[in-house]
C-alpha cells in the first residue's frame, strides 16, 4: 500500500508521515518546494519519498497522482486561520480548488485511491455556550460563519460528489506537547483574542495522526467522523494556554483574556465539545488525555521550569502590552472585530 500525504510538513502532516513510516507503509510526502520544507524533508524517516508539488496547479497534480498511483490520499494541505483571512484569494485556491484538482486527478487513475479529507469543526460556525447545550455530532447541521469553515464546507461537498471511496475527518483543536515550536507573534495574538469561556474539544496531534492512518484502511468509507480527544479534552478556551504555560513553569505568565458576550451568538469562535464515541469505536485513535499532555509538557521543560517560573511576571507584562484587548474598554471579547482589524475580513466568500 502506498499513501500520499499532502501538507506533509505541517503539524499534522509530519506526525502522520512518521506514523505511516513506522507501520511499514510506503509513504509519499508532498508539500511546497520551499527552503523550510527542504530542511524538514532531510529529517524524514528512512524510506519516505518526497515529491514537491503545487496543488493549485492542475497539471502538477495530474503528474503527481500518475507518478505515485497511491492506494490512499490523506489530504491535509490548507491555509488556516489567521493567515487565511489575510490571503483570501490564495486560501480559496488551496482550501477548495486544490481539493478539486486532487479529486479529478485521482478519479482518472486506473485504480482510484481512498481519499481521506481533513476538515474542521469550523464547519458548524460560531457556538455560543450560553444558548447551546448539546455537543457536536456528525449529524449536527453545518452553518459556517467565517471563511475557513466555509471553505471546509465546500471542500467536503466536492469530496462527497467524487467517484471514489472517501472519508472526512472533522478535527477539533489540535495540540502538541512541543508548543514552543509553534509560538509566534500572530499565534499569540490570535490566541489572546478568543473568548476564554468558548467551549473547545482539543486533541493531541499524535492521536489525530493515528486517526488519519486508521482511516486509510478502516471500514469507514463514506463516513464523516469527528476527531477530538477523550472527555478530559472538553475544555474552555481559557484553560489551554495557561495550562500548557503552567506545565512548562510559566505559572501566571499569560494575561487573562475576556469572556464572550452571552447575548451575541455571532461573537464566538467555531469550536465546541464533540461526541467522539463512534469515531473512537471505528478508528481507535485516542491515546493521550489532557492531563497526560500536561505531564509530558512538564517533563520536556525539565530544568527550564524554575527559570520560566522566574520569568513569568515579565512575560505577563510584555504580553499584556501586546494584548488584542489592551485599552479595549468593553466587557466582552470581540474576536471577529479584532481579526478584521489585524488580518482582514473573516466572513465567508460572497457567491
Amino acid at each position: 500500500m502506498t499513501v500520499l500525504v499532502t501538507g506533509a510538513f505541517g503539524l499534522v502532516g509530519s506526525e502522520t508521515v512518521r506514523q505511516l513510516a513506522a507501520d511499514g507503509t510506503a509513504v509519499v510526502a508532498t508539500d511546497l518546494d520551499i527552503p523550510d520544507n527542504q530542511k524538514k524533508a532531510a529529517k524524514l524517516p528512512a524510506g519516505v519519498t518526497v515529491r514537491y508539488a503545487d496543488l493549485t496547479d492542475p497539471a502538477a497534480v495530474d503528474a503527481l497522482l500518475k507518478q505515485v498511483a497511491p492506494s490512499a490520499v490523506i489530504h491535509l494541505a490548507a491555509i488556516m486561520p489567521p493567515l487565511c483571512f489575510a490571503r483570501r484569494g490564495l486560501a480559496r485556491k488551496v482550501n477548495v480548488d486544490a481539493v478539486a484538482n486532487l479529486l479529478r486527478a485521482a478519479e482518472k487513475l486506473p485504480t482510484t485511491p481512498r481519499f481521506v479529507q481533513a476538515s474542521s469543526i469550523a464547519v458548524y460556525g460560531a457556538r455560543n455556550p450560553h444558548t447551546i447545550s448539546d455537543v457536536l455530532t456528525a449529524d449536527t447541521p453545518v452553518h459556517a460563519t467565517e471563511l475557513y469553515g466555509a471553505h471546509k464546507v465546500e471542500a467536503e461537498a466536492l469530496v462527497r460528489d467524487a467517484a471514489l471511496d472517501w472519508v472526512i475527518l472533522r478535527l477539533g483543536g489540535v495540540l502538541t506537547v512541543d508548543m514552543m515550536g509553534l509560538m509566534n507573534a500572530d499565534n499569540i495574538y490570535f490566541e489572546g483574542l478568543l473568548p476564554i469561556d468558548n467551549r473547545i474539544n482539543t486533541v493531541d496531534v499524535r492521536d489525530v495522526a493515528r486517526a488519519f492512518v486508521a482511516a486509510t484502511t478502516a471500514e469507514v468509507a463514506g463516513q464523516t467522523l469527528l476527531i477530538g480527544g477523550d472527555e478530559s479534552h472538553r475544555l474552555r478556551q481559557g484553560d489551554i494556554a495557561p495550562g500548557m504555560a503552567g506545565a512548562m513553569g510559566l505559572v501566571g505568565g499569560l494575561p487573562v483574556g475576556l469572556k464572550g458576550d452571552p447575548d451575541n451568538d455571532a461573537a464566538w469562535m467555531s469550536t465546541d465539545w464533540m461526541d467522539t464515541a463512534h469515531s473512537q469505536e471505528v478508528l481507535d485513535f485516542q491515546r493521550y488525555s489532557w492531563p497526560d499532555m500536561l505531564m509530558e509538557t512538564a517533563d520536556k521543560a525539565g530544568a527550564l521550569r524554575p527559570l520560566l517560573r522566574l520569568a513569568a511576571p515579565l512575560s505577563r507584562r510584555i504580553l499584556e502590552r501586546r494584548s488584542p484587548y489592551r485599552h479595549f474598554g468593553k466587557p466582552y471579547a470581540d474576536p471577529w472585530g479584532r481579526v478584521a482589524a489585524k488580518w482582514g475580513d473573516p466572513s465567508p466568500d460572497t457567491p
